[in-house]
């Protein structure tokens, strides 16, 4: 029997790509909202004028058509950070520490976006502030929330706002 996969389509690695381009064009920041990390994504999506499609493919996670973003981008509306599939850590910069998670997977998925089968483990997937990506096992991830709450602290980051943003990951998977 031939088993038929869905295909990687959640590109994170090349989201990083896309927050260096942005930073090159801001000093060195990567995009922030007053009104949350959805609309601090709408800001990467409408960036240096390009194809807001793979901006989108870049930011939603595994199971995310991207219906929001693009219904907030051509309307010119707010996107809810519960709309979102990735989370955003928001007010970082190129000088953050690298091994800092600026972007994650809202929610673990059998194998993460690069891997994906219903046998493998539940993974999530991670873009770093320098642009890498890393897989982290579910069955890790508490201690990798944890550690790098401590390093969004010691980045200068409140404690509540780098809480907020792991305990918007919560414990469901994809059916992806």
């Amino acid at each position: 029997m031939w088993w038929k996969f869905p295909v990687h389509q959640h590109c994170i690695k090349g989201a990083g790509t896309e927050f260096s381009l942005y930073c090159e064009d801001h000093d060195g920041r990567f995009p922030f909202s007053t009104n949350g990390f959805g609309d601090a994504l709408l800001l990467l999506a409408k960036s240096h004028g390009h194809d807001p499609e793979w901006a989108i493919a870049v930011v939603t996670g595994v199971g995310d058509d991207g219906g929001a973003f693009r219904m907030a981008l051509t309307n010119g509306t707010h996107l809810a950070e519960t709309n979102c599939s990735r989370i955003y850590v928001q007010e970082l910069t190129t000088n953050s520490d690298h091994e800092i998670a600026m972007l994650f997977d809202a929610y673990p998925i059998h194998g993460g976006d690069h891997f994906r089968c219903p046998w493998r483990p539940l993974m999530r997937e991670v873009c770093l502030v320098d642009g890498s990506m890393q897989i982290v096992p579910e069955t890790n991830w508490l201690a990798f929330a944890q550690k790098q709450i401590e390093l969004l602290v010691a980045d200068g980051i409140p404690r509540t706002n780098a809480e907020k943003y792991y305990k918007l990951a919560n414990v469901k998977h994809s059916e992806y």
